[in-house]
């Protein structure tokens, strides 16, 4: 079940809460002067009229609030970890997608844990102000920022199609009305796409593997000169990795 956030159970309580204060307001004794089984057979019609309102109130808005997607949020408007989590699992139940969403998303954490643990470790070898810090954490935030640069290009990438247009590419059964030409162009069309997020994930694997590799070379660390960490060979590998990325973005 999809996990609901903090700003979607407090609409929930606050939609119960109002609709509780509105029947208690309004079938009151003494108050509106509304009562089920008094006298008056329209104020027990209003009444009752009122009670299966608001339970209809009460399980539409449930529904919304519980199950019902968000809208989708444009790929260019994605800022957050929340965001791209979210709009992420927009996919992880199609078909021929599921494998490829669900290694995008354990990237996701994966990556927030290593940047946790490599927060730690720096803060405790160094003192902010330092300069060999600063080298580490600017590094660090540039190579997390290729990471999201990747997620957003397999969004880009799986926008273009509507999910069920994934399912029916990975179905057995075809489009019995188009001809074996138009379907194999369209097949191989969904395969390079299916081809340039593969690519995406094993991009964002291998900078997974380098902040391993960084947290392993800090942890062994000597000495905290700037010259030092500038040499270490896997900061080298991901300055290299930086600068190549920014070359093809010209």
């Amino acid at each position: 079940m999809r996990r609901l956030n903090s700003s979607r159970i407090m609409k929930l309580l606050g939609l119960i809460a109002g609709v509780a204060a509105l029947n208690i307001l309004i079938l009151s004794p003494g108050l509106l002067g509304v009562e089920i089984g008094g006298e008056s057979v329209l104020e027990t019609a209003s009444g009752i009229t009122l009670l299966v309102m608001s339970l209809l109130v009460l399980l539409y808005g449930s529904y919304i609030l519980l199950f019902k997607s968000p809208a989708a949020a444009p790929v260019k408007d994605i800022r957050t970890h929340e965001d791209y989590m979210a709009a992420l699992n927009r996919y992880r139940n199609t078909k021929g997608l599921k494998k490829d969403i669900s290694l995008a998303l354990d990237q996701l954490e994966r990556l927030e844990k290593k940047n946790s643990s490599l927060s730690d470790i720096l803060g405790q070898r160094f003192n902010q102000t330092e300069l060999s810090y600063r080298k580490f954490q600017s590094v660090i935030e540039e190579v997390r920022q290729l990471f999201y640069l990747n997620i957003r290009g397999i969004l880009n990438k799986l926008g273009v199609f509507d999910p069920s247009e994934f399912s029916s590419f990975t179905s057995e059964r075809k489009p019995t009305q188009l001809s074996s030409r138009l379907v194999q162009e369209k097949t191989a069309l969904h395969n390079e796409y299916l081809a340039y997020v593969s690519g995406y994930l094993e991009a964002n694997e291998e900078i997974l593997l380098k902040l391993d590799k960084l947290l392993l070379e800090i942890s062994l660390l000597d000495s905290t000169d700037y010259k030092d960490i500038e040499n270490m060979p896997c900061m080298q590998e991901m300055d290299a990795l930086i600068k190549q990325t920014k070359f093809y973005k010209q």
